[in-house]
């Protein structure tokens, strides 16, 4: 496998990185429009660099738009995707023995895995880039470029819509924005299991059916101003096993955070009341998490970023979790192991990523001091993250297992994984093997839905 070094940060900061001249009291400059002509020519329609690295990683030629043909026999959009790429060879296996051989495409997470566990492994494939989206949503991407803006303090955004709000990023915090408003569809349903999983591999398997409304997709909308400041309206319902089920949330999910806050509720069958639920947020164990989440680690990240100060630590060539099918294919059983993940069904790809740092801002308080996030360049989602204690030991590592749903198309990701490497122990949330894939288009969706007394009649009494 051919190895190249990382684009070093003076060289990221000349070409698609660029330093906003204004503090982050104001809104941020705008991309200047000979930049924004780049994107379609020598960056992709989202911003990543068109252009592979002359060696394991190959220049972006639209990615799958559709169903491809190595699938067509066996795609259905009522079933789980079938991997387009099941013919591709293991290209190197990474082990503890070999991992000092790949030291400069291995993130700090996946070297801790490495050493800490002797049975964990790496199986790298060639790298396919197969990212690709819907021509409205490059269209409005590009506009973004033109218009969007960081509300003052980059707790929020403003004019742009659809899409990704800043394919040429001045900072990290629009880096993270683009990560947050990706696109994902407008209206969708889905059922997830998740399972905490303990030292010696036992579980309880934990269905939720969840569903949201992300205004920010809306094609009828024209800007951001145009979201009443609520960029998603949410619903998870934890049906199963009997003891949890009729637990239900309602998040609104706002904009600008320095307007209002998010707001959210929780119905509980045990009282049959609906109460406020300030709590799901930031460092609150994360709802189905059995302790080894946070709420703001769920996709990765999500909510409001006012209690980190975030830096661009540059973009280099990693090895991530990607086009990870056979992941979601196999049952729960063959899954879910002791310690680690049956690493046989996990893909993985070297590609170009963005890392962020965020430290803990002085007078606030998280169970995180300092984040390390990894999003690749050709989705800007989260692929894989560090996250570290109060004393600055690395305490958490969290892995997105990215593929393409070429159906719709969108890239999006699998099941997330959170490995807690004091306890030795680990959640696996957002999976479908054994379910039903994502409806990416539930359009019977209403906002009317969206309310405390809505969810009080989910719940189960």
């Amino acid at each position: 496998m051919t190895r190249k070094t990382s684009v070093s940060v003076p060289a990221l900061l000349a070409g698609t990185f660029f330093v906003s001249a204004l503090s982050m009291g104001g809104a941020l400059a705008k991309v200047p429009d000979a930049q924004v002509g780049r994107l379609g020519g020598d960056l992709t329609p989202v911003g990543a660099e068109k252009a592979g690295n002359g060696g394991d990683i190959p220049a972006w030629t639209g990615g799958l738009t559709g169903v491809p043909d190595s699938v067509k026999g066996e795609y259905s959009a009522d079933k789980l995707l079938p991997n387009p790429f099941k013919g591709d060879a293991v290209k190197v296996e990474i082990s503890q023995g070999n991992m000092g051989q790949f030291e400069g495409q291995l993130t700090d997470g996946y070297k801790a895995l490495l050493e800490t566990y002797p049975s964990y492994k790496m199986k790298v494939y060639q790298t396919r880039r197969s990212c690709a989206y819907p021509e409205f949503v490059y269209e409005a991407t590009k506009r973004n470029a033109q218009v969007a803006e960081l509300t003052p303090g980059g707790n929020g955004v403003s004019e742009g819509i659809m899409g990704f709000p800043f394919p040429i990023p001045n900072n990290a915090l629009e880096v993270i924005w683009n990560h947050t408003l990706r696109y994902r569809a407008f209206k969708l349903t889905r059922e997830f299991t998740a399972a905490p999983v303990t030292r010696s591999g036992e579980y309880e398997l934990q269905t939720v059916q969840d569903e949201a409304i992300i205004q920010w997709s809306d094609p009828a909308k024209k800007r951001a101003e145009e979201l009443d400041n609520i960029s998603l309206y949410y619903i998870a319902n934890t049906v199963a096993p009997a003891r949890s089920a009729g637990s239900v949330i309602l998040v609104h999910e706002t904009l600008n955070r320095a307007l209002e806050d998010r707001k959210a509720w929780q119905y509980s069958p045990g009282t049959r009341r609906v109460r406020r639920a300030p709590n799901i947020a930031y460092d609150n164990p994360g709802t189905n998490s059995d302790g080894l989440s946070t709420s703001d680690s769920f996709d990765g990240y999500n909510g409001a970023p006012d209690r980190y100060d975030w830096t661009v630590l540059g973009k280099s060539e990693k090895f991530v979790a990607a086009n990870a099918y056979d992941a979601s294919l196999v049952n729960y059983s063959d899954y879910l192991k002791p310690l680690h993940l049956n690493q046989d069904h996990v893909r993985y790809e070297l590609h170009r990523v963005w890392s962020i740092e965020a430290n803990l801002r002085p007078g606030t308080r998280h169970v995180y001091s300092r984040r390390v996030t990894h999003l690749d360049e050709d989705s800007w989602t989260i692929t894989n993250a560090e996250l570290y204690d109060g004393r600055g030991e690395l305490w958490r590592v969290q892995e997105l297992h990215g593929r393409q749903d070429y159906g719709v198309p969108l890239c999006n990701k699998g099941a997330e994984i959170v490995y807690d490497l004091q306890a030795g122990r680990y959640l696996a949330l957002a999976m479908q093997n054994e379910g039903q894939p994502i409806n990416y288009g539930a359009d019977e969706l209403d906002v009317n839905r969206y309310t405390p007394a809505a969810i009080r009649q989910l719940g189960v009494r």
